[in-house]
């Protein structure tokens, strides 16, 4: 439609991306009036410096921000080109001029009443045009953040962090994904939600957790004393540290409970029966917290996603690449409740494991059954296994998971805080 769009996308680039840009009063040629027009308009707005504290020098913000950018403008041309008859001429002439050359002559009078023909439509449409760049703004940021709330894991910056390593690519094609599916987004607002949470959580859970009257040997940095700190930050004592660091031989607080490094994998059961289909996606981001939470204490995580069948999907050490979250962001199974088969495909990971301890969490509205035969096998494999099972049950139907729980929890929705106990684990 327009010939000279790819140079439009890269003043639009430049403008987000560079420290200092600034449209130069020098002439120019006139079939890129059209270009400076676009770029001087979005550069008036009056919040376009502070967006660009956003996007300057970050390479997926500016990148998303050219994306979205190009979509309004084309927009913009389009609905001009549909209103206005000698617009729609006016393109034509000025694609075909930019294809043969000897055409060339006709250039300098087409641009310029094009130019003329977008001064008026911004003159005629002002409040419209600032409102488009006010939501592509918004838009780019709210996708960034996202992304962040999808790949983060349980520390403050780790969304930024995580992104990093993703190529950027990868990242673009993560954020068209959200923009064209209403229940990715929804799921990353969850996730980001669940994630400060869990966060809050296994803090309370780590502070409760150490004896502060009890010191011990080992090299866990995250325990070590103040002294032991204070060693590493001084030359002559820095090398000793690091040696007795390595050697377990540094002083730490003793810790209690069941705060141990090298516990079993986590495996949440989540039900996708046709009774749980409202809840798809604040499940899937409850899903992600937990899956967060198996990242940081590098454990194995296993979802089981069930109904009458079950479909399993194990992230080593709870890492999970992002087309890994989009196909499970579309996967609903539907159907009828078989707790029997997803009790046995958990036994099975939990047999599999390297360790013996692990958390079994149980999400589910508890309308199944159970044999007297099978719970009294899953009893004795559970003792003999030394694993946890904690059930969450949205509504009042908990007799079956009571009869092979540790603990049930009963939850009006996924906003209860009781839900939250699952990030204790």
């Amino acid at each position: 439609m327009y010939p000279l769009f790819e140079a439009l996308l890269g003043d639009v680039w430049a403008s987000l991306y560079k420290m200092k840009p600034e449209i130069v009063a020098i002439e120019i040629d006139m079939k890129l009036q059209l270009n400076k027009l676009f770029i001087q308009k979005i550069m008036e707005h009056e919040q376009f410096v502070s967006f660009r504290q956003f996007t300057r020098l970050d390479d997926f913000a500016s990148a998303i921000g050219t994306i979205r950018f190009a979509e309004m403008i084309l927009l913009w041309m389009s609905v001009l080109i549909k209103k206005d008859v000698e617009a729609n001429h006016l393109f034509g002439e000025a694609a075909n001029s930019h294809l043969h050359y000897d055409q060339a002559d006709l250039e300098g009078d087409v641009f310029c009443a094009l130019v003329e023909k977008l001064e008026q439509s911004f003159e005629d449409n002002y409040e419209l045009f600032c409102g488009m760049t006010t939501e592509v703004m918004s838009e780019t940021k709210q996708v960034k953040v996202l992304i962040k709330s999808l790949v983060g894991g349980m520390k403050a910056g780790d969304g930024e962090v995580a992104m990093k390593r993703i190529p950027l690519r990868d990242q673009i094609l993560l954020a068209e994904k959200i923009a064209e599916n209403k229940q990715i987004k929804e799921i990353a607002e969850w996730a980001g939600r669940f994630k400060q949470v869990a966060r809050k959580k296994q803090k309370t859970k780590y502070s409760e957790s150490i004896e502060k009257n009890g010191v011990s040997i080992g090299k866990e940095i995250d325990a070590l004393l103040p002294i032991e700190l204070s060693y590493y930050t001084y030359p002559l004592t820095k090398i000793d540290f690091l040696r007795r660091l390595v050697e377990g031989q540094t002083m730490m607080y003793e810790k209690k409970g069941s705060e141990v490094l090298g516990k079993g994998p986590i495996v949440l059961c989540l039900d996708q029966s046709d009774s749980m289909s409202g809840l798809d996606t604040p499940s899937k981001g409850f899903s992600l917290a937990l899956m967060a939470i198996a990242k940081k204490q590098r454990r194995d995580f296993c979802l089981l996603l069930f109904s009458s069948r079950t479909l399993k999907f194990t992230y080593k050490k709870g890492k999970v690449k992002p087309s890994e979250m989009m196909k499970l962001a579309t996967i609903y199974l539907g159907g009828g409740t078989n707790f029997t088969l997803v009790l046995e495909e958990a036994l099975k990971v939990i047999n599999e494991s390297r360790f013996a301890r692990a958390d079994l969490v149980l999400v589910t509205d508890g309308e199944g059954k159970l044999n007297a035969p099978f719970l009294e096998a899953f009893g004795k494999r559970k003792k003999e296994k030394g694993f946890q099972v904690l059930s969450l049950v949205l509504g009042t139907d908990c007799e079956t998971v009571q009869s092979f729980s540790n603990k049930v929890v009963q939850i009006t929705d996924f906003n209860d805080e009781a839900s939250f106990t699952a990030f204790e684990v």
